[in-house]
């Protein structure tokens, strides 16, 4: 179980998008949830996005500041994930 830093429910891992920062500091959509780096989850749901961006709880998690540019860059992975 894990837990979305948006609308902070436990959910298993398989209902869950991973949000990777890599050692260069880098934030990218993990699809897999294997790749190496410093990881937090998100739903599927857009809306936990927006809630995880107005909370901070992404920042908390991954432990650096976020830009709002890396924001719409990954609403736009996640929806073309969903498609």
């Amino acid at each position: 179980m894990r837990k979305c830093v948006g609308c902070n429910e436990m959910k298993s891992k398989k209902e869950l998008i991973r949000i990777l920062k890599t050692p260069e500091e880098e934030i990218l959509l993990d699809i897999t949830g294997r790749k190496n780096g410093r990881g937090a989850y998100l739903c599927k749901n857009p809306e936990c996005l927006v809630m995880a961006a107005r909370n901070k709880g992404l920042e908390r998690s991954l432990g650096m500041k976020i830009p709002e540019e890396i924001y719409e860059n990954l609403k736009k992975e996640m929806d073309a994930f969903e498609q």
